[in-house]
């Protein structure tokens, strides 16, 4: 299923990560409950920028649930430390993850949960009850140290935290890391969006860049629905994918006794998919009632 973006904020000046974002994220999950009806269940992953009171208590009023990156403050790292070695489990990741800190490719960890009140230090009224999923990886440097005969005392690990409040019976601990590791698709959307309209943003005046994003997310989420229609591998494709292959085609239009005939290149390797595109497009299945 390709992503489809729901929201976006153009935000003015030098600014944090988390600025606004009360706002984006409560609109995200309105739109979603619109979108896909008011008994689904939403989960909105989000990085540690925005681990704060604002972002995640829009979520929760809107009646989603919230599953975002903790930073490693003392309290984070006291809950890690309380953690029973029995309580870890070994889980492999089905591709490996790249470490950005060891530069390397990670297949194996484990995972553990503990329950955590969120914002514990804000008033009663900002607490969030949930559950504190720590993923912890092998720290290759130690191992590389052990190599040099620089051993260490103990087992290193590296630690990756986050809060969730997803329901437990839903989403076990296991599944609940998997589920929310899958939040740096916004990473792609990300470069997807910089590799066609937001590459460069046309003018200095705010409100124009503003309107050139609406645009900009317009036209992603009618290319990746193109890419969907087809019916192909072209439904994972980026915009640029669909771009150079369905709309970017060489044609000719001819009329022949009042009707408008299509010249399209032959041999066309994107033909089907064109094609069964096209049939989707001018002769719509009936509306299910």
């Amino acid at each position: 299923m390709a992503p489809v973006i729901v929201a976006q904020r153009l935000r003015k000046g030098a600014c944090n990560s988390s600025r606004g974002a009360r706002r984006l994220v409560g609109d995200v999950v309105k739109t979603a409950r619109r979108l896909l009806g008011p008994s689904s269940r939403l989960l909105v992953r989000m990085e540690s920028a925005y681990y704060g009171r604002g972002a995640v208590h829009a979520a929760l009023a809107g009646g989603a649930a919230v599953s975002v990156t903790v930073r490693m403050d003392s309290w984070i790292r006291a809950a890690i430390s309380s953690l029973a070695e029995e309580s870890w489990t070994p889980i492999e990741h089905p591709h490996a993850v790249f470490d950005e800190d060891t530069g390397a490719w990670v297949s194996a960890a484990e995972v553990a949960e503990i329950g955590l009140t969120a914002f514990a230090a804000q008033r009663r009224a900002d607490h969030v009850q949930g559950r504190l999923v720590v993923r912890r990886i092998p720290d290759l440097n130690a191992e590389a140290h052990r190599a040099t005969g620089q051993d260490t005392l103990f087992d290193t690990w590296r630690f990756h935290a986050f809060f969730t409040t997803a329901d437990p019976e839903l989403l076990d601990t296991v599944a609940a890391d998997k589920t929310h590791r899958g939040h740096a698709v916004i990473e792609q959307v990300h470069a997807d969006l910089k590799g066609s309209a937001l590459a460069h943003l046309p003018s200095g005046v705010f409100t124009a860049n503003a309107a050139w994003l609406v645009l900009a997310v317009i036209t992603f989420n009618l290319t990746r629905a193109v890419g969907v229609l087809t019916g192909t591998d072209l439904a994972r494709a980026t915009t640029a994918t669909v771009r150079r292959k369905l709309i970017h085609v060489p044609a000719r239009a001819a009329s022949r006794r009042r009707r408008l005939i299509l010249h399209l290149p032959h041999p066309w390797p994107w033909q089907t998919p064109w094609s069964h595109l096209f049939d989707r497009l001018a002769d719509p299945p009936p509306a299910v009632s």
